[in-house]
Formats: C-alpha cells, structure tokens, sequence
C-alpha cells in the first residue's frame, strides 16, 4: 500500500491539463471490450452515474472502473484532476505498510485506503485504517493490540482477538487490532456484533445536521460487508437516514463472501446497490479494486450528502484474498486455486503499481528499499509495544460509567481487592499475573 500513499502525491500536484493529456495519450480498451466484473455479470462502465430508482428495462446494475485489470485507464474514464492529502504523505507510507505487518486483510486495500483519502480529517467514521489516515500512528495500533499501558483506546479492555501474523519472536498474544475509538480522531468506537454501526451512523449524520458548527460540513461514513447488510440493522440504518435526511456515506464491501457463505447465497437480487432506490437513496457501484474508481464514487458521494443533506450509498465490488478471521479457514469453503488467480488477475495493489510505473512514479529498487526499512521500523515498534507492561488494574472499573461508580461495579471491584489480598502473595500465578500491570493490582485494593 505504500505504492498507493506514495502516488497521492503525485496526483495531487498534477493540473488538469497534464491529467488530460494523460488520459488522452495512454493506450485504452474499448469500451466494448471491457465486459463484467469478475465473479459477476455487472457490465463495467468509465463513466460515474448514480442511480435513484431500478426498471426492467436498465438491466444489472453497472460497475464504474478507472483501471483495467494491468493498470490502463479504459476508454472515457477521467482520473482525478486533484486529492485530498490528510496527514503528511511519509507518515501513512508507513502506516498503512504497518497495518498489513499486523493483521490487514490483503485484497480489499483499494476501497479502504481510497475512501479513507478522499473524507475530510473530521468526518466521522469507524473503519480503522482511517485511523492511520488521520495520524493515529503504528504505536497506537500496537498498543491497543497488547493493551498495554500506552493504550489510550481503550486501555486493555477491548476485546483481544488473536492475529495470524504473529513474529516468531513474539511471547505475548498479539489481538486483532479491531476495537479502536478515538475522540480526537472522531473515530467512534468499534462494537464486535454484526452491523450494529450501520444505524449508529445514520444516527451520527443526524447529530451532523443538526449541529449548526458541522452542518453542511461534515458527513459519517460507514463501513460494512454484504454480510452485514443481510441483518436487520442494515435496513434500519437505511430507513432512518431515508426519512429523517441524515448525511450518511453507507460504504459495502461486497468481498464476495459473509465469512464462509458466499453472495449467491446472500441475496438473490442484484447486490446490495439494488437496494438503495428502494429507500429513496442515491446509490452507485464501484469497482473496488480499482483506487481512482473508489476515490472518484466516494468523492462524489460525499459531495452529495453535503448538498443533499441526504444519505448515498456506495457499493464497493471486491475480494476477499486472505482468511476472515484466524478462527476462519477459507480453503474449507472456495478453492486455493481461485484465491491465487484472485492474487493475481484482479491485484488491487498490483493495478495500482502497474500505473504508477508507466507514469514513471515508481520502479522496483524504490519498492526493495522502502520495504526493506519498513519491516525494520515494524519490528522496532512491536517489541517495543511488547515490552511495555498493561495499565492499572483499576482501570477495568474507571471511566466506564460517568458520574458515581455504579453498586454492580464496586461489588465487583471489592470482590477482585479481596481475591489479590489473598492469592496476591502467597501463590505464585497471581503474582506473575499482577506483575504484568503498571499498579501491580495495588490500586484497587487500596
């Protein structure tokens, strides 16, 4: 992803001549020739149109794709004429190559880092690589993954689950960094249950509108798979930024899979797209293995929600490359086979670089060199996260509830006080657990 980040500039500082003569000079597919999405029979188009209502006679709904498959702009597709740069370009390069050191899911990179680059610093979301976006840093992510005392998220308390990339070297379990929250990133904390963001997003686009300061100015942005949009929250979320206008980006990753279930057992309609109409909002399908694409639909997309004051929904068509999750074996589900010709005939990052190069903005020894110091710098923050010991114990009962601490809490607190004075010198697992906080447990006896 670093080839991604480091493109942005490029982009950015180009004017819209040089963008057109880019587009005009550069070998093109004819548009007949570009046929369907792969794994689906969503005719590809150059050309951004959303739709607001479906009829027999529009057929399935298209895919808008600025990329073909090896990187070439296809006929009547128009890159972007600027991007929108959030912090500075250096410290993401190393972000986002972090991020997929530790547990990122490899072949949805193009609509997760393309819609986190084109919102605003404070529009309000909760997918975590918008986090690294915004200047959350790798020691933020490492921290929240071995909840230690540097956690500012949630201070060891979110739940762990155990990532797959794990170093050899590593003693201590590393957790999928997932439950992230982050005030000053407006980054709204993470729940576990399935789709359970989608109607607090409607409900945090309300709360835009109707603040005065926000108003006009900012949107929510929502993340989820189609998976999530088979639960009922899916279309309560849908319903409610419909009739009360909530300026809500509804971003689904159809990644082809609901962990083990695929899409053809999901839905027998076309996508989730399709849906959007019958709700009376702005909808358009996007390629999302192709970055420009992504960045164009949520661009506009945006721009929409903060005309409209309405919500837009974008349905990003991708794949899921790597497993579900470290519980998940996908091999058990879809063959390997069909995973490798993923890696390589649909590559988000592989489209990307292939652009980049032939825009002479990239070649293969900036790649080995900036991988190579990567993995030193990722290796250098791990250990570190790993040798810093957790926070308080008695940071399991503070600032959870405001106000006076509740009846249940304190009996659970005095019941914990008492369990350390007992075990807590006289037998030797309790005192090698305690050792592990910074207040050695003595805080909440006290």
């Amino acid at each position: 992803m670093f080839r991604v980040i480091r493109c942005l500039r490029h982009l950015s500082n180009t004017p819209l001549r040089s963008w057109r003569a880019l587009s005009t000079a550069t070998t093109t597919i004819p548009t007949s020739d570009q046929g369907i999405l792969p794994t689906s029979r969503s005719p590809i188009v150059s050309e951004l149109r959303f739709f607001n209502s479906i009829t027999s006679e529009q057929g399935q709904i298209p895919t808008y794709r600025v990329l073909d498959g090896i990187g070439v702009p296809v006929e009547g597709s128009q890159l972007p004429e600027h991007m929108v740069l959030l912090p500075t370009v250096d410290n993401v390069l190393y972000n986002v190559q972090r991020q997929g050191k530790i547990s990122f899911y490899y072949g949805e990179e193009a609509t997760i880092i393309g819609s986190a680059a084109v919102l605003a610093p404070d529009d309000d979301t909760a997918r975590w690589v918008s986090l690294l976006w915004r200047g959350f840093g790798i020691d933020g992510i490492m921290a929240q993954c071995f909840g230690n005392l540097e956690d500012k998220s949630g201070k060891g308390r979110q739940m762990p689950m155990v990532c797959s990339t794990l170093p050899r070297h590593c003693t201590r379990t590393l957790a999928f960094p997932q439950h992230f929250g982050s005030p000053a990133h407006h980054f709204h904390t993470i729940s576990s249950p399935l789709a359970t963001q989608i109607p607090q997003a409607a409900g945090v686009g309300y709360a835009l509108r109707r603040d005065p300061a926000r108003r006009h100015k900012n949107v929510a942005c929502v993340y989820f798979g189609e998976g999530a949009a088979s639960e009922g929250d899916f279309h309560a979320g849908m319903l409610l930024a419909s009739t009360i206008s909530c300026p809500t980006i509804f971003l689904a990753r159809n990644n082809g899979f609901a962990i083990s279930t695929p899409a053809h057992e999901q839905y027998a309609g076309d996508g989730i797209a399709a849906r959007g109409p019958g709700y009376g909002v702005d909808t358009v399908r996007v390629d999302g293995n192709d970055i420009l694409a992504v960045m164009n639909a949520v661009t506009e997309a945006r721009r929409r929600c903060l005309a409209s004051g309405r919500a837009v929904l974008v349905e990003a068509m991708t794949y899921r490359v790597g497993h579900h999750s470290t519980s998940d074996d996908s091999f058990a589900y879809r063959g390997r086979q069909e995973v490798e010709n993923k890696k390589k005939i649909d590559n988000p990052i592989t489209r990307f670089r292939l652009f980049m190069e032939s825009r002479g903005w990239w070649n293969d020894q900036e790649e080995d060199d900036l991988k190579s110091r990567l993995k030193k710098d990722v290796l250098t923050a791990l250990r570190k996260a790993e040798s810093l010991k957790q926070s308080d114990l008695r940071d399991l009962f503070t600032d959870v509830y405001a106000g006076e601490e509740p009846w249940n809490l304190r009996e659970q607190r005095e019941e914990l006080a008492g369990l350390i004075r007992k075990y807590g010198e006289a037998w030797q697992p309790w005192q090698s657990e305690l050792k592990r906080f910074r207040d050695e447990g003595k805080k909440v006896v006290d």
